[in-house]
């Protein structure tokens, strides 16, 4: 398990409801730059890749059924998901 994904998956399971994964994408990696910076500034598309990787992450922990799915993406929110017990003892 990558860093990203095992910190993501700490924080899924610390949650005491079902959470959107990407709900902790700034947590694990804020933004390190200021937002009036160009599109292409270098700080700002290297926080970028590193925001794009924890959507593999995420699709990774739910691969790997780590997380599951409790209420599907409706339009309106992403899915929801909460830590399996695969997921808690990959965390032990």
């Amino acid at each position: 398990m990558s860093p990203d994904e095992r910190e993501l998956l700490r924080l899924i399971a610390e949650a005491d409801k079902p959470v959107a994964m990407s709900d902790f994408f700034h947590t694990i990696h804020p933004p390190n730059f200021n937002s009036s910076v160009p599109e292409d500034d270098p700080d700002r598309l290297a926080w970028t890749e590193r925001q794009l990787g924890l959507y593999g992450a995420s699709i990774a922990l739910w691969e790997g059924e780590l997380v599951h799915v409790v209420q599907p993406a409706n339009g309106h929110t992403s899915d929801l998901v909460q830590v399996t017990d695969a997921g808690r003892a990959a965390l032990a």
